[in-house]
């Protein structure tokens, strides 16, 4: 860590910490700590008024982020530089939505080009009567579009999609359960085509279609890759091979032919609105400065209560039934990308860096586990999400009550209550954020991933660390691998629960 770095961290350290009541003492907090965005999809407002980021801290991060070269580590993040420094790679997944470097968003152009053939073929039955979709991924291959056909097909799907990722026999016979075989097409989402649990998957679900009759089952996969020679030599038709740059990492690669089953299900023209979506916010990030730029400011935030507060946790609930994926999906775009231990140069890390993210979908988790938020001992900063306008076409008064509720819940967060019976007193100071959508459509939806994205790669520039890699997914699947092989030899509780379960 440079020099400049540690003198700006030891002064974050040594901030007084006013509590919430104080900074709103002085009025213009709301003002100060909440911007609109107008967006594609419909205006997106951001509140940090109720956490505990100050001016004083504000600035110091600001400081912190020209000793980090932040400009320049964002503009090398769009300019095509290999910024992912442990494995040489670029990170161009800004480039699938239109902005970035020239050479790889005319890639992504054709690319996108072909995937829309291909979608609209389907649709226009040129290969047949398609009404189910099976599409095996795991990790950013399956969580991506598992979130965006969930959130954008309530009010029905060009096509019936089913996303499974877990190796799990269940999952896969579930999907099969909900689908006829005569009028089926298999999805395979894996970069590089060898993933095991997604090719074992592939491999049951063919066996699946010629078991129930279909003479040509590989007739009916579609291949999305970054490796087209290995989905070919697996035997997929070449012209069903949707490939996509080995710059776009798993958890990042919703935008590119892993969006197929998006795609799909909801339309190419809504497909394009999302990427559209998507763009603003990459344009907001990549020019707007300091506590101006809501992903930056709103990694500031997550700074103050992992570095500065000792917060292990935060958490993010979706008031909104259609967002109920978006904590699975944030789980593992924050975690994966910034549980790391060692900074880009290779040395330890000065403190925390990622909180374990949770969350959930009110109302159901205020009575779950809002008890711990307002009146356990974990302190926990909160991001609350919801839209202005209803998704359903019920009495008015169930999204009144779902928007009142939250509303409430950020308000009671921070003022607490007194009461003579300590079990009946809620402490308060308790930090939450609110991002508020108009609506919720394709546009809101890719600006609203598009924003944590970002938040998440300014995070770890300010860290020091490279959000780009997940080389601790690798030892347990390492493991697995030499149970399989055999001739490995493991600690006594692992070779007796292999002895107990029938695997030696």
């Amino acid at each position: 860590m440079s020099e400049a770095e540690t003198r700006v961290w030891n002064a974050l350290e040594n901030l007084p910490r006013p509590s919430l009541a104080d900074l709103f003492e002085n009025g213009g907090r709301v003002d100060g700590y909440s911007k609109a965005l107008d967006l594609p999809g419909g205006t997106i407002r951001f509140d940090w008024s109720k956490t505990h980021l100050d001016d004083t801290a504000v600035a110091l991060f600001d400081e912190l982020a020209a000793a980090c070269d932040f400009s320049g580590k964002r503009m090398a993040l769009f300019s095509g530089e290999a910024i992912n420094v442990t494995e040489g790679r670029a990170v161009q997944h800004t480039a699938q939505r239109g902005v970035g470097d020239e050479a790889a968003v005319d890639e992504a152009g054709v690319f996108h080009a072909r995937m829309r053939a291909l979608v609209e073929a389907i649709h226009g039955g040129a290969l047949g009567e398609v009404k189910h979709l099976i599409h095996i991924g795991i990790g950013g291959s399956a969580l991506g579009p598992a979130l965006a056909i969930d959130a954008l097909t309530r009010e029905g799907a060009m096509c019936d999609v089913h996303v499974v990722s877990n190796i799990d026999g269940c999952a896969l016979e579930a999907a099969f359960a909900k689908c006829d075989p005569q009028a089926t097409m298999i999805a395979i989402a894996s970069k590089t085509f060898t993933t095991i649990e997604t090719m074992t998957n592939a491999a049951s679900a063919l066996a699946w279609l010629g078991e129930n009759g279909v003479s040509d089952a590989y007739g009916r996969v579609i291949a999305l890759t970054s490796a087209p020679e290995k989905a070919v030599e697996w035997g997929v038709d070449e012209t069903r091979v949707l490939p996509f740059s080995e710059s776009v990492g798993g958890r990042y690669s919703l935008w590119s032919s892993i969006g197929f089953p998006v795609a799909l299900a909801i339309g190419w023209d809504e497909f394009a609105s999302f990427l559209d979506g998507a763009a603003e916010m990459d344009r907001h990030f990549l020019t707007a400065e300091g506590a101006e730029n809501m992903p930056l400011r709103a990694a500031y935030t997550d700074l103050v209560y992992t570095r500065l507060r000792g917060c292990q946790t935060r958490a993010v609930f979706a008031y909104d039934e259609r967002l109920r994926l978006f904590p699975s999906y944030l789980q593992q775009l924050e975690m994966e990308s910034n549980g790391k231990r060692v900074r880009t140069d290779g040395t330890p890390v000065s403190g925390p860096t990622a909180p374990i993210t949770w969350g959930g979908v009110g109302t159901d988790a205020q009575h779950a586990v809002f008890q711990l938020l307002h009146q356990g001992t974990v302190l926990t900063p909160v991001d609350f999400i919801a839209a202005i306008q209803p998704g359903d076409a019920l009495d008015p008064a169930h999204h009144r009550i779902l928007l009142t509720n939250c509303f409430a819940q950020g308000a009671a967060l921070m003022a607490g209550q007194d009461n003579a019976d300590p079990a009946r007193a809620y402490p308060g100071d308790r930090p939450s954020a609110t991002i508020l959508c108009d609506e919720i459509n394709p546009a809101t939806l890719g600006a609203l991933i598009a924003f944590h994205e970002h938040r998440t790669f300014a995070a770890g520039v300010l860290m020091g660390i490279n959000s780009f890699d997940q080389f601790g997914v690798e030892l347990g699947k390492q493991i697995a691998k030499s149970i399989e092989t055999g001739g490995a030899s493991f600690d006594a509780s692992t070779t007796a629960l292999l002895e107990v379960a029938g695997l030696t």
